[in-house]
C-alpha cells in the first residue's frame, strides 16, 4: 500500500470519527435537554437511538471524507452500516459497566469499523 492510499484511509477515518462526534453531541444535548422529565419509554428510546445517531455521523463524515479525498462514493446505506454495526456492538458491550459510558465503547468499535471498512475497500478494489 502506498503512503499516499493510507494517509487518504487515515483522513477519512479521522473525518469520520469527528462526524460521528458532532453527532454524538447533538444527541447529547437532545438527550440531556429531554430526560429529566420524560418517562421510562421516552429515556429508552433517547438510549436506543444513540448508537444509530453516532453511526449516522460516522458515515455522514466519512461521505464527507471521501468527496474531500476524492475517493470512490458509494450510496449512505452502503456506507452507513459499517459504522451503524460498529456503534452497535460497542454500546451493547460496554453498557453494563454504566449506559453513560457507551460513548466509549461507541467510539472504539465505530472507529475500528470504519477502518476495517477503509481496508476492505482497499483490497477489493485491488490496490491493497
Amino acid at each position: 500500500m502506498r503512503i499516499r492510499q493510507l494517509a487518504g484511509m487515515l483522513a477519512r477515518v479521522v473525518v469520520s470519527v469527528l462526524g460521528g462526534g458532532l453527532f454524538y453531541t447533538g444527541w447529547l444535548a437532545v438527550f440531556l435537554g429531554m430526560f429529566k422529565d420524560s418517562h421510562a419509554p421516552v429515556k429508552a428510546l433517547l438510549w436506543m437511538v444513540a448508537p444509530v445517531i453516532t453511526a449516522a455521523g460516522f458515515a455522514v463524515g466519512l461521505m464527507v471524507a471521501q468527496h474531500l479525498t476524492e475517493a470512490r462514493r458509494e450510496a449512505f446505506i452502503r456506507t452507513f452500516r459499517w459504522p451503524l454495526v460498529g456503534c452497535i456492538l460497542g454500546a451493547v458491550v460496554v453498557v453494563w459497566f454504566g449506559p453513560m459510558l457507551i460513548v466509549f465503547g461507541m467510539f472504539l468499535v465505530g472507529t475500528g469499523s470504519v477502518a476495517l471498512r477503509e481496508l476492505v475497500a482497499q483490497t477489493r478494489t485491488g490496490n491493497g
